[in-house]
C-alpha cells in the first residue's frame, strides 16, 4: 500500500480528523504526527494534503424538526409504549429520573452523530439515543434535560453533511 493509500486510511479511522480536514483547520504537519505512520512527516504532511484538496467542501443544512422533551422517563425492559428501545433495553415515560429529547421531522444518523458530538462537547452524558425513519430519541438525566435540548435544537439547525 502506498504511503498516500495509507495516510487517506489512516484519517478514514479518525472521523474527527477526516471532519477537520474537510473544514480546511488542520496543522498537517501536527497531523502527520499524530498519525505516526511509516514515512517521512513531509510525505505525510503532503499525503493529508493532496488528501484535503479531494474532499468535499464540509457544508451543513438546517433539519426541519420539532424537538419536544419528555421528562420522567425510566428505563424498563417492556417496550409497550416505549420512546426508545435498544435490544433488550426500552426507555419510557413513567416517572423515573432521566428525560427524553424526540425530535421529529428531517433526521437521521447525520443529524444524530452530530447531536451525540455536541452534547458529548457540552459536557452533557448520554444514557441512550437513537434515530428511525422521522424520529430521533436523547435519554439524558433530568437535570441536565433543559440544557440538552437548547443543544439538540441547535444542532439540528445545522447539520454537517458528512458524505
Amino acid at each position: 500500500m502506498s504511503l498516500a493509500a495509507e495516510t487517506r486510511d489512516a484519517v478514514r479511522a479518525r472521523p474527527f480528523l477526516l471532519a477537520a480536514l474537510r473544514a480546511g483547520v488542520v496543522n498537517y504537519h501536527a497531523a502527520a504526527d499524530f498519525l505516526d505512520l511509516d514515512g517521512e512527516r513531509d510525505a505525510v504532511a503532503a499525503a493529508l494534503r493532496r488528501f484535503a484538496a479531494d474532499l468535499p467542501d464540509r457544508e451543513s443544512r438546517p433539519a426541519s424538526t420539532r424537538v419536544e422533551m419528555q421528562s420522567g422517563v425510566t428505563r424498563t425492559d417492556d417496550a409497550t409504549d416505549a420512546l426508545l428501545a435498544v435490544g433488550g433495553t426500552a426507555f419510557r415515560a413513567d416517572g423515573g429520573s432521566l428525560t427524553a429529547l424526540l425530535a421529529t421531522g428531517d433526521v437521521g444518523t447525520d443529524a444524530l452523530s452530530h447531536v451525540l458530538d455536541r452534547l458529548a462537547a457540552a459536557g452533557v452524558e448520554v444514557t441512550a439515543a437513537g434515530v428511525g425513519d422521522d424520529a430521533l430519541a436523547v435519554v439524558v438525566a433530568r437535570r441536565d434535560g433543559p440544557e440538552a435540548l437548547r443543544i439538540v435544537e441547535d444542532a439540528l439547525a445545522s447539520v454537517p453533511d458528512r458524505g
